[in-house]
């Protein structure tokens, strides 16, 4: 297997969850840009938070994942989707952390536990090699 990569099989392994993490991400996004976070606001002053940083989340979901799939600064951005799903949690999902959901079984919060474990594994291990080089632009 590694010889059909040329050798390189974990900076491929890396790629994938980059790919994985900042493509559904985006769609997280994407939906924000549709539907506004206005809704956010109310969740974020009940816990004594200014409104305004629910215009945070367009950084978490838009341009955090950008840079995950380009490889570029993905550590930092990895701790920025991190840190979202903390805060989506804290804000909005805590009755669910210990519950299991009626359809089909799974835990409460197990879509941002999957976002929040696969950004901090990005955060250990780093991009890889297949990634935007920040030298030429272009892909190594």
């Amino acid at each position: 297997m590694a010889n059909l990569f040329g050798g390189k099989t974990e900076d491929v392994g890396k790629l994938v969850l980059r790919l994985t993490v900042g493509g559904l991400m985006l769609f997280h996004g994407i939906g924000k840009i549709q539907h506004g976070v206005e809704w956010m606001k109310q969740p974020l002053t009940a816990h004594h938070l200014p409104g305004f940083l629910a215009y945070g989340v367009y950084i978490a979901e838009l341009l955090a994942p950008a840079l995950i799939i380009a490889g570029y600064r993905a550590r930092l951005a990895s701790l920025v989707i991190a840190f979202d799903m903390v805060m989506a949690v804290f804000l909005v999902q805590r009755e669910q952390l210990l519950a299991i959901k009626e359809a089909g079984g799974g835990w409460g919060i197990e879509l941002e536990a999957f976002f929040f474990l696969a950004a901090m594994a990005i955060f250990f291990i780093g991009s890889g090699k297949l990634k935007l080089s920040k030298s030429s632009g272009v892909w190594e």
